[in-house]
């Protein structure tokens, strides 16, 4: 839940989306859900010539499993807050296996 509700807070962002096919997408991020699906507008294709089909392209909604990375924007990576939220998230699932 981690990553969900840190891509919660990039709504109208752009970022741009490298799939496992090689295809990379930016765009803005319109919204995301539980199973890091995403659905970007205004999008554009790093490499035009080679997916000419995606020119004519808008919007886009993005499996969760097809994505090899997020490129985010690095003004709007908070490192502190992820690194704090990260040891809470470990030391609850650790509580949790003590259990």
């Amino acid at each position: 839940m981690l990553f969900y509700s840190f891509y919660k807070t990039l709504v109208g962002k752009e970022i741009t989306v490298e799939l496992k096919n090689d295809l990379a997408i930016t765009g803005y991020l319109q919204s995301v859900d539980q199973f890091l699906n995403i659905k970007l507008r205004d999008i554009r294709v790093e490499e035009e010539q080679k997916y000419p089909y995606m020119l004519s392209v808008k919007n886009c909604f993005i499996r969760g499993s097809v994505v090899r990375y997020v490129h985010l924007p690095a003004d709007d990576v908070d490192v502190d807050t992820l690194q704090d939220h990260a040891r809470l998230e470990a030391r609850e699932q650790k509580k949790a296996q003590q259990q």
